[in-house]
């Protein structure tokens, strides 16, 4: 049996979650780091591609469960700039997934009034994946039912790197909120609830301008195992947490 035939086969018998109920209050603003998809499928002796695979399922999950339950903002870490540094054969057969879900998924998400937005380096990426990344925010422009953000090899450092040089490059003279201006996507409202699954307690260059007043949750599922019951337990968390925001 080929790999594609146990993961089809794995996907049948995985509990649904389109229907479940939430009945936490949803933070508004939610960023996600997706970790664990290597680990689950070296568990399952599969390659890593059928991690990722499995992995953009559970994206695709939690894009309709975030979205069910109120969740205004979603940003996910799916390629980081450090994640050039694995196997050349796995970074191209991820290339080729992206631009296949791309494809795929987006215009999906445009009659669910999702609105697409990448943030990241691009001039790396090849012509082909700047294409249809250009396509899906055009595409998905208007709406405004949820915006979904896709940090696209993207890194924190990086980010601020850039917005410096920007910033310099405009004679900015301003505050930090001024300078918060010159972000990749300045629309972006800071993440309320930063989820990372797959149990590793690290922001690994996520967001690092935007998360400083975060509330951090940590899963111990990996990716491809997360659900909309594991969603609702950290919006149950969120709920208790007091945040002021450094006053007393």
């Amino acid at each position: 049996m080929s790999w594609v035939s146990r993961l089809n086969n794995l996907r049948r018998f995985r509990s649904r979650s389109e229907d479940f109920l939430f009945t936490a209050e949803p933070p508004r603003y939610v960023a996600v780091i997706m970790d664990g998809n290597g680990r689950w499928a070296a568990g399952k002796r599969l390659p890593a591609i059928a991690g990722h695979r499995e992995g953009a399922q559970a994206l695709k999950r939690s894009i309709r469960a975030c979205r069910r339950a109120g969740v205004k903002e979603l940003t996910v870490y799916a390629f980081s700039t450090e994640n050039w540094q694995r196997p050349r054969a796995e970074v191209e057969a991820l290339m080729d997934m992206f631009t296949e879900l791309i494809n795929k998924e987006v215009p999906e998400l445009h009659e669910q009034q999702v609105r697409v937005r990448f943030i990241g380096r691009r001039a790396q990426l090849s012509k082909q994946i700047r294409s249809r990344i250009n396509w899906a925010e055009e595409l998905t422009g208007g709406n405004r039912e949820m915006r979904l953000f896709i940090a696209f090899n993207y890194g924190g450092r990086a980010e601020i790197a850039d917005a410096a040089a920007a910033a310099a490059g405009a004679g900015f003279t301003g505050d930090e909120k001024e300078f918060g201006k010159f972000m990749y996507a300045p629309e972006m409202h800071d993440p309320e609830l930063l989820i990372r699954t797959s149990g590793e307690q690290r922001i690994s260059n996520f967001l690092l301008w935007q998360c400083a007043y975060s509330e951090l949750y940590f899963s111990d599922k990996l990716w491809p195992d997360f659900d909309a019951t594991d969603l609702e337990a950290a919006f149950e968390v969120f709920n208790r947490r007091s945040r002021r925001f450094g006053a007393r």
